[in-house]
């Protein structure tokens, strides 16, 4: 049974209501919906919101035509949750920054959130591949298993924003002194 064969049959089961079914799918496709999300909004609406996409394909499976097309499915979701929230909220104002142990840690947090804020400036293409290597710790195979993405795809998308990336980077900050 191929990889694609397998996924079908695990999403029959939980069309089915076997939990361990549905434990699974939300294990394998969580890291996805979240870095889809995180491509769009703050980490904490991006944590709370992961939620709530299963929720609704969980509620929506009975609709899905085709078992083996859940990644392609489930990423549209995620996209179309990740917009509307983006829509209905304010935007943060600024990063709560929980308190910490020394200035290491500020420093890095404070990198982690320049770099954030430098892959959202980039196509989704790029974006939601690069969060989902870099954040997530997905492999490249592994994205396009999960996003129903062309391994080839994903690998030039990688490249592609990756360089846009250190690009972004390599600006100074706006606003920062020179």
């Amino acid at each position: 049974m191929d990889a694609t064969e397998t996924l079908a049959a695990l999403v029959k089961a939980a069309r089915t209501g076997q939990r361990a079914a549905l434990e699974d799918l939300f294990r394998r496709f969580a890291p996805v919906v979240h870095g889809i999300l995180l491509a769009r909004l703050e980490p904490a609406d991006a944590d709370d919101l992961t939620q709530d996409v299963f929720e609704t394909a969980l509620t929506r499976l009975p609709s899905l035509r085709e078992d083996a097309a859940f990644p392609g499915w489930i990423v549209s979701i995620a996209r179309h949750a990740a917009l509307d929230a983006a829509r209905r909220r304010t935007p943060l104002t600024g990063v709560a920054m929980d308190e910490v142990a020394d200035s290491a840690d500020v420093e890095e947090r404070v990198e982690a959130q320049r770099s954030l804020e430098a892959i959202r400036t980039l196509p989704d293409a790029y974006r939601e591949t690069l969060l989902l290597r870099l954040v997530e710790g997905m492999t490249g195979p592994e994205i396009a298993e999960r996003t129903g993405l062309a391994p080839g795809s994903v690998r030039v998308n990688l490249h592609r924003g990756m360089a846009l990336l250190r690009t972004a980077l390599s600006t100074p900050a706006r606003g920062a002194s020179t």
